[in-house]
């Protein structure tokens, strides 16, 4: 039976959108989707998750959208207000899995950068043993190779531990390096199925 619990973070524990904080900025809802679908877009700050320094991002970006530069440059100083706030009940599940003296890891694309940022914020993650965030390993989900490396971390064998995350693909890949994957909706199917395994 699995012994531990492995968690995604961003859409799993927190809330997270680049519209939370361009929505304060940019009163025109048809120049908001314009913006976020063409210049800070979701697989834009992607690059963040696998390594690339926001310095050298912010830059490049700039320079294709001049237009935008003040925007831009709100990006990383406002960062954390992307973030508005955990998932509902989340963090109750963590510190009731913790109450049983379950051990909990989590496995995150986040840039090194941002971790830096937002770990100081969230106290949850002080019970946690360890976490892989893709940015500083240069490595991002769903490649085998952070899998690799976190169950190495983490002193973790195949069926040890179960994975939560709310993409399949990192599911998927989260059963083929040995755990036991789950797709999260919300906080109360994953408590119902973490009861079922005996995890809380």
């Amino acid at each position: 039976m699995p012994k531990a619990v492995v968690w995604d973070v961003g859409h799993v524990l927190y809330d997270w959108d680049l519209r939370y904080l361009y929505a304060k900025l940019i009163a025109d809802p048809a120049e908001l989707d314009w913006f976020l679908n063409h210049v800070v877009t979701k697989p834009w700050h992607f690059q963040s998750d696998a390594g690339r320094p926001l310095a050298t991002m912010i830059a490049e970006l700039t320079g294709r959208f001049p237009q935008y530069a003040d925007l831009i440059a709100a990006y990383w100083p406002r960062w954390l207000e992307t973030i508005p706030a955990p998932l509902p009940d989340m963090l109750n599940l963590v510190a009731d899995i913790d109450g049983r003296g379950v051990p909990q890891f989590a496995i995150t694309n986040f840039g090194a950068e941002f971790w830096a940022m937002f770990r100081p914020t969230a106290p949850v993650f002080d019970v946690f043993k360890d976490i892989v965030v893709s940015g500083v390993e240069k490595l991002t989900k769903p490649d085998p190779a952070i899998f690799a490396l976190a169950l190495a971390r983490f002193g973790l064998g195949p069926g040890d531990g179960v994975f939560i995350d709310d993409r399949a693909d990192n599911v998927a890949a989260s059963n083929a390096a040995g755990l036991v994957g789950h797709v999260f909706v919300d906080a109360a199917d994953t408590r119902s199925w973490l009861e079922g395994i005996g995890l809380v």
